[in-house]
């Protein structure tokens, strides 16, 4: 599309699913369409909540014109108070709510634009926009938001499920979906593969949802995932394109590549990047571990202990202030000379500083993909989800860290991970193989770049 009134007639509808960090890639990647197409009328729906923390943040102000933001239905009944059940309840509502949700939030968009819909574009997890999209005669577009490993998970639910039950997964491997999968293990799988028979039967909508993907996304005129082909085993890129018409593989969303050069140290609030121009070249560690969910009170008195112990390694721990409380007594003032604990921390930057060595993390997506870019070591304590999978990835598929011994955090397990990645052989080796992802990241974002080039197939089928 030349951008020169071909699209002019073009209305993309555009759902988000509202809830983790979801909403924020997918708006990233409209975004760029939306530049491509300038032309273009673009609807982007979600909740008042999520709409409000998108306009909030700073690249709000460099949102295109033709872009045009409406506010849906959380599903949550009025007055029902949720505070006490499990966080999955509201994804429950939500998806329990879709299809009626995005058809009044379509007529609301198509009688204020006077256009109709021409494409739709959804997160992969709003599967009623399909419907949608199969109803009005119009391409569908969905977004993964995180990592290929789990998407390719999600198309073999059933096989794995039935091999789990027959007790013939081979000591738990997964070598059998395909050789790409032949690091991982069952027990690197999201919870809501692996399923009981009782479990089955309380199924959530989320669960349902996620084991259908290998039946829905097929029917995408293209699938986007949030990652690097760069960075997937072969063998699971060549598999999940033999599944699909189109896997667009759109790069990190969240994050302009190359980085662009940091602003002044003195300009940052929380004096984590004056902090760090205090340290040593790869001596700090950097931890910060997921806004979701936090270790329990044991794990985080397990972390202070091993970095109060390491008095040669400087520390940054990104931690709220109302779980500095659990931290054993006098800790913060035992090691006020060489570790800094603020209440948030300027993730991409701080990264990107040379000082920083190694960095403890849960293995979200956003995490894990600004380590990658800035070529840092990792050492995972996954909770939940594909976090599990990611760990299996940073340790035995990119070999650029470890994840934590046991699976949690206790004093000797992390300082054994600690001096592995910052003082012997082995971490010499994991950080020129991290920089070597770092260099391919960069190469196929840039420009002439693959990436490029796929964002451009977008544009076609918009058009």
């Amino acid at each position: 599309m030349d951008g020169t009134g071909s699209d002019r007639n073009r209305h993309v509808a555009v759902f988000a699913f509202p809830y983790g960090t979801h909403a924020a890639p997918l708006l990233n990647l409209v975004v760029k369409l939306a530049r491509a197409a300038p032309h273009s009328t673009v609807s982007f729906f979600t909740t008042q909540q999520s709409k409000h923390s998108l306009l909030s943040s700073k690249f709000s102000n460099t949102i295109p014109q033709n872009i045009k933001f409406f506010s849906v239905s959380d599903g949550i009944p009025a007055g029902l108070d949720l505070t006490h059940h499990h966080p999955s309840r509201r994804l429950d509502f939500f998806l329990e709510a879709g299809p009626q949700n995005l058809k009044q939030a379509v007529s609301m968009a198509v009688s204020e634009t006077k256009m109709r819909v021409t494409c739709v574009i959804s997160d992969a997890f709003v599967t009623s926009s399909l419907v949608l999209a199969q109803e009005y005669g119009v391409p569908w577009i969905a977004l993964w938001t995180s990592y290929t490993c789990s998407l390719s998970a999600h198309f073999y639910t059933q096989l794995i499920r039935e091999k789990h039950r027959l007790g013939s997964d081979e000591n738990g491997s997964l070598a059998f979906i395909n050789p790409g999968f032949s690091k991982f293990r069952t027990q690197d799988l999201p919870e809501t593969i692996i399923l009981t028979d009782g479990e089955k039967e309380e199924e959530s909508a989320f669960s349902k949802m996620l084991a259908s993907m290998g039946r829905v996304l097929p029917e995408a005129q293209a699938v986007v995932v949030n990652f690097y082909e760069e960075l997937d085993p072969p063998e699971m890129v060549e598999d999940l394109r033999s599944k699909m018409k189109a896997l667009v593989y759109a790069g990190f969303l969240n994050l302009s590549l190359p980085l662009p050069p940091p602003p002044p140290a003195n300009t940052d609030e929380t004096g984590s990047l004056l902090w760090l121009d205090q340290q040593s070249a790869k001596s700090l560690v950097y931890i910060s571990l997921g806004t979701v969910v936090s270790p329990p009170p044991h794990e985080l008195a397990a972390v202070a202990e091993a970095l109060e112990e390491l008095e040669d390694v400087p520390f940054l721990w990104s931690l709220k202030d109302h779980s500095k409380a659990l931290l054993p007594k006098g800790f913060l003032e035992r090691t006020s000379r060489k570790g800094k604990v603020v209440p948030w921390a300027p993730q991409t930057l701080v990264l990107a500083h040379e000082s920083v060595g190694v960095f403890v993390t849960h293995g979200g997506c956003n995490s894990v993909s600004e380590s990658l870019s800035s070529g840092v070591p990792m050492i995972c304590r996954p909770y939940f989800g594909d976090q599990l999978m990611a760990a299996r990835m940073v340790e035995d598929v990119w070999e650029v860290g470890v994840k934590i011994e046991g699976g949690l955090f206790t004093k000797n397990a992390l300082i054994r991970s600690l001096e592995v990645v910052l003082k012997q052989k082995e971490g010499k080796v994991m950080r020129k193989k991290a920089e070597k992802l770092k260099n391919l990241v960069i190469e196929a974002a840039g420009q002439n770049g693959k990436t490029a080039k796929e964002l451009k197939s977008l544009v076609e089928i918009i058009s």
